[in-house]
């Protein structure tokens, strides 16, 4: 087997190598980032923050100053030392207002470090001083990605395990991991195949060793397989409907809350998902910090919906406009359909308008050019990002929608500035329930997907945050 050949495929729903200071939340793109890059720290498998670059960090009390030691030897895939002089560069680089866009939502990172100073205190320590207390500095830092300042802005060059040895015009790309960095397999390939089904088929007949992705169909055909492994994870993002509370009826939290109350969320995950997720009753999944990690409660209360919404003065009935992609979710119209049957005894009806170019959808939604409510998602693995750049009112984020609720931002500013995991995660479970009662969306339900790996591998498990972390793999 020649030395290209030799190395198992991957394939997943895109390969795709965006710039290491893009802000994804894209598993498939994140795969290969995290790869052929690293940052200060990465996910470990319990879905926490582990070291990477950096060996140990510290943070002082009011949690605006942290210094970071740094793992010696590591070079960056030209030669040039990943020292403290590449992290600050880096930080500076990630910090700039033309960085961090996603979906057409710019300087996602600049929100949190903008005003930011990189000190190098010796090659080997970097200290970060931010303008505001960040007690979940981490939640950011773990995209940011350290790169050689000497490759410049042409094509940034990582420090990470592997580097891309080739990219094939039929889209194959190929890693090669580097010398003393003990991967268990040197050489890996990758392959974009878009649709779950082909994916899985790929595994089937041994053309490829790791499909990702699957949904519950790709990974039924699988099931009874000899020879392969299939590991399901749910996804940490949220599908939700997001409530437009800047006017009409949703500004009333009474509505909100008797539209959540209104759901058999079940139902929903067997009647559009067949099963396949996990039925959601507030703003973080199970996997976030701060979220429990078994429901509150059912969240099903239909006396109380109706009584809520005739409080409001809707006992005739009430007709909402729902905005509603076509994709991504894939089961977007599906699942309007449902909610809006198991709404309609309560006397709720929907207006649907559906919007086929996803792109173009999400630059509506960030222009709050939205119905009542519509159909999206929430996908930082971080409470706190959820929370600032969704939720704040005093932010008026990208996604956020005129929502406003003073009790959960005066706790989101104690967060900020409790350096202590136990008592940061208590404050996070406190938002969690303020916002069940005044909630900002519609909750609905995490996705359930699989892995497939060919031979057995009893031990492998997937990353709590829904990534394939391909250094993790087993021999293959």
């Amino acid at each position: 087997m020649s030395a290209e050949a030799a190395g198992p495929l991957i394939v997943q729903a895109g390969v795709d190598l965006v710039d290491p200071h893009d802000c994804t939340d894209d598993p498939d793109k994140l795969a290969l980032l995290e790869a052929v890059h690293e940052a200060l720290v990465r996910r470990g498998p319990d879905g926490r923050w582990w070291p990477a670059l950096a060996e140990s960090w510290s943070v002082s009390d009011d949690a605006r100053s942290w210094t970071f030691d740094l793992r010696p030897g590591i070079r960056c895939h030209d030669g040039a030392p990943a020292d403290a002089e590449a992290v600050a560069w880096s930080v500076t680089r990630m910090a700039r207002p033309d960085m961090g866009a996603t979906l057409g939502a710019p300087a996602v990172w600049a929100q949190y470090l903008a005003g930011a100073k990189a000190t190098v205190v010796s090659g080997s320590t970097v200290r970060i001083d931010l303008e505001r207390p960040t007690a979940d500095l981490l939640d950011i830092l773990g995209s940011g990605y350290v790169l050689s300042p000497q490759a410049g802005e042409g094509e940034p060059v990582g420090c990470g395990a592997y580097r891309v040895e080739a990219r094939a015009p039929d889209g194959r790309m190929t890693l090669r991991a580097g010398e003393g960095r003990g991967m268990p397999n040197p050489v890996l390939h990758l392959q974009g195949v878009a649709a779950p089904g082909a994916r899985s088929a790929a595994v089937a007949d041994g053309s490829a060793q790791v499909a990702s992705g699957l949904d519950r169909e790709a990974a039924a055909r699988l099931a009874r397989q000899a020879g392969v492994t299939l590991v399901g994870h749910l996804s940490p993002t949220a599908i939700i409907f997001l409530f437009n509370a800047a006017r009409g009826p949703l500004q009333d939290p009474r509505v909100r809350r008797a539209l959540n109350l209104a759901l058999d969320r079940q139902a929903l995950v067997s009647g559009v998902l067949g099963g396949a997720g996990r039925a959601l009753d507030g703003f973080l999944s199970p996997m976030h910090f701060g979220a429990p990690a078994v429901a509150d409660t059912d969240g099903t209360d239909r006396d109380t919906a109706r009584r809520l919404l005739d409080e409001a003065g809707w006992s005739d009935g009430l007709t909402l406009d729902v905005t509603c992609p076509t994709s991504l979710p894939d089961e977007a119209e599906a699942l309007t359909a449902a909610v809006a049957a198991q709404l309609e005894p309560l006397g709720v009806s929907f207006r649907v308008e559906l919007v086929e170019d996803r792109v173009a959808y999400a630059n509506r939604v960030r222009r709050k050019e939205i119905g009542d409510l519509c159909v999206f998602d929430s996908s930082p693995m971080s409470s706190f990002r959820v929370l600032y750049e969704k939720i704040d009112s005093r932010v008026g984020g990208s996604w956020w929608q005129g929502y406003c609720n003073r009790e959960v931002e005066a706790l989101l500013d104690r967060a900020r500035a409790t350096v202590e995991d136990a008592g940061r995660k208590a404050i996070y479970r406190q938002c969690y329930r303020l916002l069940q009662v005044d909630p900002p969306w519609l909750y609905l339900y995490n996705h359930s997907r699989h892995v497939a790996l060919a031979g057995r591998q009893p031990g492998w498990r997937m990353r709590g945050d829904g990534v394939l972390d391909l250094r993790a793999l087993p021999a293959l």
